[in-house]
């Protein structure tokens, strides 16, 4: 099946779960899965095209000096580049939905990274942050979890 005939399959599902009142789409696995989600976050930390972190944001060690490094620029430009305003990071309402709990702390709140496919904290980054987040609203969400699904 091409990408366009996929594309077609998909906005028919979502307008048929809409009719029958059911949500557009379950909530993305990792969201729900613990197991899946810290594979996926722990391979994020890992790899080093990723570097997920600063794993502890109240002592980030020399997290964000390397990530200055790594983009060339400055400490305090790179601590501006966040997951809570990167392009992937969702917050939708259907999102939080899809979170366990509380989702918030003095340091930020817990979303979910279309990137790298885990719930992520927006104090924290990577090396493929892109400017142009949060994800607010629900048809940027499904939109971003069809092409997932791709």
């Amino acid at each position: 099946m091409g990408r366009i005939e996929k594309k077609k399959k998909l906005i028919v599902e979502r307008a048929n779960r809409k009719m029958l009142g059911e949500s557009e789409m379950d909530c993305p696995k990792a969201a729900k899965d613990l197991e899946l989600n810290t594979k996926n976050r722990n391979s994020a930390i890992k790899a080093d095209h990723i570097k997920y972190g600063p794993l502890n944001v109240d002592e980030p060690g020399d997290y964000w000096k390397d990530l200055a490094e790594h983009w060339d620029t400055t400490e305090e430009a790179a601590k501006k580049s966040l997951c809570g305003n990167c392009v992937a990071f969702d917050i939708s309402p259907r999102m939080d939905d899809c979170m366990p709990g509380k989702t918030s702390d003095d340091d930020g709140r817990l979303g979910y990274c279309w990137m790298h496919n885990f719930k992520c904290h927006s104090a924290r980054t990577c090396y493929t942050w892109a400017k142009g987040g949060p994800i607010n609203g629900d048809d940027v969400s499904y939109d971003w979890q069809e092409r997932n699904q791709e």
